[in-house]
């Protein structure tokens, strides 16, 4: 499935003024990032919400919990096939101002030869679902789509997580799905605590492994150029 990663900016109307030099970025006004992911259905993934504008979307990467599963290897397993290549790593759509990680499919800036813009026009037309799935967030909210009035940081967002939920629950009764599970939410887990080691242990020594193959630019830079050639190949075909 194919999933799309940005930043979305909320302008915040009434932010304090001790806070607007933090907030405020090169659009010139306070604003709120959100960060996001999304698939063609509009669902929302992913979101992480209330760092300042004066971060840019590689900061906001390094702070958010987009991949923190992944790196703790308790992500659900993906295998998947690309022109004769196998990948174990799930993959999403992002800009050029993104690193160069095995985990993303970013557009090619200056595309020379028609399979490389074949394959730019192609991400890039994938990569409005993410955009597509915020517009719709805001003509259904008009507390999301006009500028936070808010003074606490805190209730924005509560308000902005709330309205994802509630996009989200839309989006799954137009599913029509009736494989939903039914959840004791008033369940409290017993599980005792873990100890914690400060010991180089099998964990750590995975979790710092999981990490370098997550940054591995080799996969990233082999992952685009298979995905150029499978497009092509399909395009050719079609």
């Amino acid at each position: 499935m194919l999933e799309s990663i940005d930043c979305m900016h909320w302008t915040w109307k009434n932010c304090p003024a001790a806070w607007k030099g933090m907030h405020t970025g090169h659009t010139h006004e306070p604003t709120i990032i959100l960060e996001a992911a999304a698939s063609y259905d509009l669902w929302i993934w992913h979101a992480f919400f209330g760092l300042p504008r004066s971060h840019n979307d590689i900061n906001v990467l390094e702070r958010s919990t987009v991949f923190t599963e992944l790196a703790q290897g308790c992500a659900s397993p993906v295998n998947y096939t690309i022109n004769g290549n196998e990948y174990t790593l799930e993959y999403y759509l992002a800009d050029c101002i993104y690193p160069p990680w095995a985990t993303f499919v970013k557009t090619i800036p200056c595309p020379q030869g028609n399979k490389k813009k074949h394959f730019a026009m192609a991400q890039e037309a994938c990569r409005k679902d993410l955009e597509r799935a915020f517009g719709v967030l805001q003509a259904r909210f008009a507390i999301v789509r006009g500028p936070a009035q808010s003074w606490n940081l805190e209730s924005i967002k509560v308000v902005m997580k709330a309205c994802i939920i509630l996009h989200n629950m839309i989006i799954e009764d137009e599913r029509n799905d009736n494989k939903a599970q039914d959840i004791d939410f008033e369940q409290i887990d017993d599980t005792p605590l873990a100890q914690v080691s400060h010991e180089r242990t099998i964990e750590l020594m995975e979790f710092i492994q999981q990490n370098h193959r997550i940054r591995n630019r080799a996969i990233h830079s082999q992952l685009q150029s298979d995905f150029v050639e499978h497009l092509w190949q399909l395009y050719s075909q079609s």
